[in-house]
């Protein structure tokens, strides 16, 4: 199962439990005035659009390549992953700030209709369950061995990621909100639904620059995982055409699509129609390994140790960000550990 279909199926799950939640949330605040329920009224509302923009942005993903965008347009989810968390930022973590403070300068309790709130942050707490589990599910179908944390740091498709801090930010948001409604109703002081509200607010924001600063990564680039970076070296090297991997770099062009880049010294007596043939099985192997990689360079040259101390030492390989650069400049370490143990 590709992580994008399951993606999908946990986005929609996600979109149909928040359009209900939104509107009942909605209906709630307008019978009691709570600001905690208003709150919530626009996280669920902001989740909604944000499940639309992670439907919008794979559709666009799909368009195929053009003379302008050669590689495609796979990092389009990316782009929309991080608008989603841009649009929880604002619209739903800066609002619910602004409604808590608009309710601490003027605290009032719920007069009426009491039952309402609470029976409808109950009733969304279970859809929103719902949607959680479906998520981890779905997330549990790719994450392996990874930790959650883990997971959600490196998983090259955002739409798990971002679905799983959605749905975890609105269950923890909503008992937010009934600890809020429910100490008003207790002590008759709305102060405790404008506490409700701000937790809220400062919980959204907080999720918004998470979603931001992972998807910001996949913006910028990010290489192969540590497991397909050593099956595509071992890939290549898997035949007699290549002697060594010399340096190799990886890029994600979308989740699903893989660059792969690598000079390999072959040997120096070999024909021209040899070395065509010899490139060509290495990149029939990657294919093979590792499936998602499917835009691949293999440059040929005669190994010089001298060169390869060169282009070790190049200050772009030594100061790149660690967390943004590490498969790539970990592939050049492993590629050239492999060729070391085939040549001892």
């Amino acid at each position: 199962m590709s992580t994008s279909s399951g993606g999908t199926k946990a986005i929609v799950a996600a979109l149909l439990a928040n359009m209900g939640i939104a509107v009942t949330k909605f209906v709630a605040y307008l019978l009691t005035f709570s600001s905690s329920m208003l709150a919530e009224s626009i996280h669920s509302v902001a989740d909604s659009g944000n499940q639309a923009l992670l439907l919008l942005g794979g559709k666009r993903a799909e368009r195929k390549p053009t003379p302008q965008h050669p590689f495609g347009y796979g990092r389009e989810r990316y782009i929309y992953a991080f608008i989603v968390s841009i649009v929880l930022f604002s619209v739903g973590g800066l609002f619910a700030l602004y409604e808590a403070w608009h309710k601490f300068s003027d605290p009032h309790p719920i007069d009426e209709w009491h039952w309402v709130p609470v029976l409808v942050l109950v009733v969304a707490i279970g859809l929103e369950s719902f949607s959680f589990r479906t998520a981890i599910v779905e997330s549990n179908r790719v994450r392996g061995d990874a930790s959650w944390i883990s997971f959600v740091r490196r998983a090259k498709a955002p739409e798990l990621p971002v679905v799983l801090l959605e749905d975890l930010g609105a269950l923890v948001g909503l008992i937010f909100a009934l600890f809020g409604v429910g100490m008003t109703l207790i002590t008759n002081d709305g102060e405790w639904d404008a506490l409700g509200t701000a937790m809220i607010g400062v919980l959204l924001v907080a999720i918004a620059v998470i979603l931001a600063i992972e998807t910001k990564s996949l913006l910028l680039g990010e290489g192969a995982t540590d497991e397909d970076t050593a099956a595509i070296a071992d890939a290549i090297m898997a035949g007699p055409e290549v002697e060594r991997i010399i340096h190799m770099k990886t890029l994600h062009l979308g989740p699903e699509e893989l660059l792969v880049a690598a000079k390999i010294a072959v040997h120096h007596d070999d024909t021209a129609e040899q070395i065509a043939r010899g490139i060509n099985a290495a990149e029939e192997r990657v294919r093979e390994a590792v499936p998602i990689a499917r835009v691949i360079y293999l440059e040929p040259d005669i190994y010089s140790a001298a060169q390869a101390a060169d282009h070790a030492a190049t200050p772009s390989d030594a100061d790149d960000d660690a967390d943004t650069d590490a498969p790539a400049a970990g592939a050049d370490a492993r590629a050239d550990a492999h060729a070391n143990r085939q040549s001892s």
